[in-house]
Formats: structure tokens, C-alpha cells, sequence
């Protein structure tokens, strides 16, 4: 059974940090697509970042790069998302996936096989 837990969530306010945990378990993490999506109140949710390989290969939104960072530890089964100079519209439930064999285009669409049940993060002005 897989499970994605994340952590890590909480209240920053805008230009701080926050760095986001999503624990997995039950697959094969190094041959999994894991990936970073965000539902912002009243607003359809959105691709993040993604990294495969293990952070080998990461892509990332026009709105965070620069500013994010995906990576991954293997032994734990973790992926990270360092949020840094964070902003009032970074405001979201942000959500870790997990996907096999996803083309971008269908990861960025949401279309991953297993989702956590998210973190929430608020960004005061």
C-alpha cells in the first residue's frame, strides 16, 4: 500500500523559508516520478516541481524557479521542497505525488498514480 505523507507546513511570513517533507512508502521510490502540486483557496491546483532520479532531473513552474528547490533522499524515502523569498500568493494547500512512467506533459496535467493529502502553507504580507 502506497502512503505519501507530508510535513512541514505552516505560517511564514512573505520573503521567509519553508521547506516541505513528503515521506513515502510502499513503492520504489528511485524508479518513481515524485512531484510538488498546489491548490490555492478558490483556484484549480497547479504543478509545482518534479524531480526523477532521485533530484537528478528536476523542472520546475515559471512561478517558483529561482525561488524552490526539489530534492530527495533516497534512503529515507523523502522528498523535499525548500521554499525560499516565499510570497503571499504561495499561499496553498501544496500536495506531494507519485508517478511511473509519466510523460511532463501528463505529470504537469496532475496526472500521477498516488497523492498525500497535503500540507498547508500561509504566507502573511
Amino acid at each position: 500500500q502506497v502512503q505519501l505523507v507530508e510535513s512541514g507546513g505552516g505560517l511564514v511570513q512573505a520573503g521567509g523559508s519553508l521547506r516541505l517533507s513528503c515521506a513515502a512508502s510502499g513503492l520504489s521510490f528511485s524508479t518513481y516520478t515524485m512531484g510538488w502540486f498546489r491548490q490555492a483557496p478558490g483556484k484549480e491546483r497547479e504543478f509545482v516541481a518534479t524531480m526523477w532520479g532521485v533530484g537528478m532531473y528536476t523542472y520546475y513552474a515559471e512561478s517558483v524557479k529561482g525561488r524552490f528547490t526539489i530534492s530527495g533522499d533516497n534512503a529515507e524515502k523523502t522528498v523535499y521542497l525548500q521554499m525560499n523569498s516565499l510570497k503571499p500568493e504561495d499561499t496553498a494547500v501544496y500536495y506531494c505525488a507519485a508517478g511511473l512512467g509519466k510523460s511532463l506533459a501528463t505529470l504537469k496535467r496532475g496526472g500521477m498514480d498516488y497523492w498525500g493529502k497535503g500540507t498547508l502553507v500561509t504566507v502573511s504580507s
